[in-house]
């Protein structure tokens, strides 16, 4: 009984924390976002594979992430300065534009989607590994209210490096460790298929 209020009450403040939408204007977002387009394309679509689609992100996400870069919180050469310079206005005028956004379909590699699929969907009980789509949904959507962002379509290799990137302990931006504590116990061949299977996912 204790385990099960412990688990609604933490449930309940990852809501509360994420579930303030973001309140910016996308026609503005849309302006400012003629840097971004450089590595995340037109519309929020990349279409360099190691760098992520933004198009149809969680607004709030998309923010997170920012203030991340911003604080020095998540590490990266290229984002970490472009955060610098925004101020919250502008990150959530980015953060409409980029949601406003369709994402664009991705094709999952055909010989990784058998291994990708069950371990989405059923984890891997041997070794600890939660279902991905626990937090993710069916289809890869995400959770906006708990900030879980949207998969759906991502690029693989972006997917495969934040996921090692949590499982060498070098991304802590996950909350209580969640990643973090999955990744952990992935092998590079699932870490590989799981990628390849959220991008050929489709809403």
């Amino acid at each position: 009984m204790k385990k099960s209020l412990v688990t609604v009450f933490v449930v309940i403040g990852m809501i509360a924390a994420g579930g303030v939408q973001a309140a910016g204007d996308a026609a503005a977002g849309q302006a400012r976002s003629a840097l971004c387009i450089a590595c995340h394309g037109p519309g929020g679509n990349s279409l360099n594979p190691m760098w992520p689609k933004l198009a149809g992100q969680h607004p709030n996400y998309i923010i997170k992430q920012l203030r991340a870069f911003k604080a020095g919180e998540r590490k990266d050469p290229t984002m970490a300065p472009m955060a610098v310079a925004l101020d919250d206005k502008a990150m959530a005028d980015l953060a409409a534009y980029f949601t406003s956004q369709k994402r664009s379909e991705g094709v999952a590699a055909e010989d990784k989607v058998e291994l990708g699929g069950k371990i989405y969907r059923g984890g891997n009980k041997a070794t600890g590994v939660a279902a991905c789509m626990a937090c993710h949904g069916p289809t890869g959507a995400g959770n906006p209210a708990a900030n879980f962002p949207n998969l759906a379509g991502q690029q693989a290799n972006y997917v495969e490096k934040a996921m090692k990137d949590f499982r060498a302990g070098t991304r802590t931006t996950d909350p209580n460790r969640m990643m973090r504590g999955v990744a952990a116990r992935m092998t590079d061949a699932e870490i590989s298929a799981v990628a390849q299977f959220i991008q050929g996912l489709k809403q």
